[in-house]
């Protein structure tokens, strides 16, 4: 069963195809692929939700202590009837906080529809309280509907610590004239195709053994918000001039 709470410590990279093939082949001593997917590859498609007034956005550009997002996710060639990730992503530092729940697509998009004249209770659900969350948090900020974040993302799990992530996600793209997440993967790149965003996730601290890896790789330490690039790309205009714009690969 997935889990619906959990809390860890991420550090970001954005490397090259070359450098993700090397790290692939020198990690197999140590990790496994992802259980999901085919040796561990799948495609995952978030829609995010935003405010009118851009405080998703702000919050994340301006690197904000606390801050929060709210997403609902499916894997792979998802149809009305799949499960679905509701979630709130709070980031503090660099620890995160996930609160999810699981529903089919249909059933979210009722949620989203009809949650003004349904109680919470008609809604099927795999956890309550966290539906409870999302609730207050889309009515407090006006939440809506806003973009579709896609990308490929190849996966590992540590073999003598299990608690050890790795995922390194290619060819991501996004769009905002389509935001129904069952008609597939697809958009506009936002990254450079030649690029890789790693993360390397834990519950304390990376490993030595992958701390040399990455050092011997030249792998360099960088947040890469998925969020605000693709923000940033599909609304440069309305975004205004005066913002510093996220620049990935050459795509901004």
């Amino acid at each position: 069963m997935a889990l619906e709470i959990f809390r860890r410590k991420e550090q970001k990279y954005l490397i090259s195809s070359q450098q993700y093939l090397e790290l692939v082949d020198r990690m197999q001593p140590y990790m496994r692929p992802d259980k999901y997917g085919v040796d561990g590859k799948y495609t995952i498609s978030s829609l995010y939700f935003e405010s009118p007034d851009r405080k998703i956005y702000y919050e994340t550009k301006n690197k904000l202590k606390f801050r929060q997002k709210l997403r609902l996710r499916v894997y792979d060639d998802a149809n009305i009837d799949s499960t679905a990730f509701f979630e709130i992503k709070q980031k503090h530092k660099k620890v995160v906080n996930k609160r999810r729940m699981l529903l089919p697509l249909f059933e979210a998009y009722r949620y989203l529809n009809d949650s003004t004249r349904l109680s919470l209770e008609d809604f099927e659900t795999s956890n309550f309280q966290v539906l409870k969350e999302i609730d207050h948090y889309r009515r407090l900020f006006n939440l809506q509907p806003e973009m579709i974040v896609s990308y490929d993302r190849h996966a590992f799990h540590g073999i003598y610590d299990d608690e050890l992530r790795v995922t390194c996600d290619l060819n991501l793209r996004c769009r905002n004239d389509d935001l129904a997440l069952e008609h597939g993967a697809y958009g506009l790149n936002f990254i450079d195709t030649d690029l890789v965003v790693l993360e390397v996730k834990v519950n304390d601290s990376v490993p030595l053994w992958l701390t040399r890896i990455l050092q011997d790789l030249n792998c360099e330490q960088r947040g890469a918000s998925k969020f605000c690039t693709s923000l940033e790309l599909l609304e440069n205009e309305e975004l205004g001039h005066e913002i510093e714009k996220e620049f990935v690969g050459g795509v901004i």
